[in-house]
């Protein structure tokens, strides 16, 4: 008796501990497969995610880019992509205490000095990571500490970002002067690659 009752106890526990695996595999297979579904309701956002990186997307297989949402402006009044029609815009998803996005400044701030009277317009979405990144304040203090002196737009309800189908700090999507995205990259690097993608967008 005392024997059926262990080989019970021990099949209960087996059975229980293969449920909870069962469970966890749901939960990481299925789960980003609802957001992904959610993703695709609003469409553009699933566009732009699926879109390949490191690469020079074709006019004509181009997506408009969604417009930014609405935010607290730092060194510009607020943007349009309809007012910028007409200018390149490299947009570059980032925030002040992340390590990786301030390796990305040097040539960020450089390519604003280099091209900004020739038709290029940056803009900084400022999506914060940290508590401290949510502050206004901070995000005001840090940006000229930075030397930032184009336009940042803060997106603490991450509108913008998950508009755009971003995934990591830093991002870098470049638009043609019609408003489409035509470029993606992810993280740091790159950043020869980027600039050419600017001048062949500056000379279309």
């Amino acid at each position: 008796m005392i024997k059926k009752i262990s080989i019970i106890a021990i099949i209960a526990i087996v059975v229980a501990s293969l449920a909870i695996v069962a469970i966890a595999k749901y939960q990481r297979v299925v789960q980003p497969a609802i957001t992904h579904g959610l993703a695709a309701a609003t469409g553009s956002a699933d566009a732009l995610a699926n879109l390949e990186s490191d690469r020079l997307i074709p006019a004509d297989k181009a997506i408009a880019a969604p417009e930014f949402a609405q935010g607290n402006w730092i060194n510009s009044d607020a943007l349009t992509l309809d007012k910028l029609r007409g200018r390149v815009v490299l947009v570059e998803f980032w925030t002040f205490g992340c390590y990786n996005c301030r390796n990305t400044l040097p040539s960020v701030k450089e390519w604003d000095t280099k091209y900004r009277d020739r038709g290029l317009t940056i803009v900084g979405v400022h999506t914060p990571e940290t508590d401290s990144e949510y502050g206004l304040n901070n995000v005001r203090k840090e940006v000229p500490t930075l030397g930032i002196k184009y336009a940042v737009v803060t997106d603490n309800d991450y509108k913008t970002w998950k508009a755009y189908g971003v995934e990591a700090w830093p991002t870098i999507v470049v638009l043609d002067k019609q408003g489409r995205v035509r470029w993606v990259h992810v993280g740091e690097g790159r950043y020869e690659e980027t600039e050419g993608v600017i001048k062949t967008l500056l000379a279309e």
